[in-house]
């Protein structure tokens, strides 16, 4: 007897370990994490800065520019084309001890991102939540003796990140950060645009 197993319709998280070196990453989190002045309005822990521009950082917009290559091999998986893409806002989050980032996604973009500048404590890694209310089962097999796998995981958590890695994701997906028993983490979240759609001729322009 033969039987295949077929993983029907994954959605994509790209870990790209080393994306800039630790000491650049330790650079920027010195530059940027005074920037990080808007407090979060579910955590007292966690500070964000505006949306940082081209021009306010140099060593930031080399970033940027390094950013290129994967958002468009990652958007490639999404929307099934090469497409140039833009980073259309980045800024940074500064989470202190006992801070956490509540549940939430991106809007009004496709591929979202972080880049860790800081180590990161375990306790805080990146958590990503199944979708509410969509079309799974409504019962639920769930007690001490299940197993959780990828078909019936309510959560992925994220591998442990170094500083200098990348995270990417669809921004839909919804994630939060768990309470921070370590340090402060200090990362840069960015969200990204192609610079069109096209649907079967009917072609949205999403760039200035």
């Amino acid at each position: 007897m033969s039987a295949t197993l077929f993983e029907l319709f994954p959605v994509p998280v790209h870990h790209v370990r080393g994306f800039c070196d630790a000491a650049q990453a330790a650079a920027l989190a010195r530059r940027l994490s005074e920037a990080a002045v808007v407090d979060n309005d579910k955590s007292a822990q966690l500070a964000h800065s505006s949306p940082l521009g081209p021009g306010m950082h140099p060593e930031l917009d080399a970033l940027v520019d390094r950013l290129g290559a994967p958002v468009q091999a990652f958007g490639e998986l999404l929307l099934g084309e090469t497409l140039r893409w833009l980073v259309k806002e980045i800024w940074v989050n500064v989470l202190q001890p006992g801070g956490q980032q509540a549940l939430h996604n991106h809007a009004n973009s496709f591929v979202s991102g972080i880049v860790y500048l800081t180590p990161s404590d375990a306790s805080a890694r990146t958590v990503f939540q199944r979708g509410m209310g969509g079309t799974e089962f409504v019962l639920r097999n769930t007690h001490a003796g299940t197993r959780s796998g990828a078909f019936n995981a309510d959560k992925w958590i994220a591998p442990q990140p170094g500083p200098g890695d990348l995270l990417l994701f669809p921004s839909y997906l919804l994630h939060e950060v768990p309470r921070n028993l370590g340090r402060d983490r200090t990362t840069l979240a960015f969200n990204a645009i192609p610079h069109r759609l096209d649907a079967w001729g009917y072609t949205l322009s999403l760039q200035p």
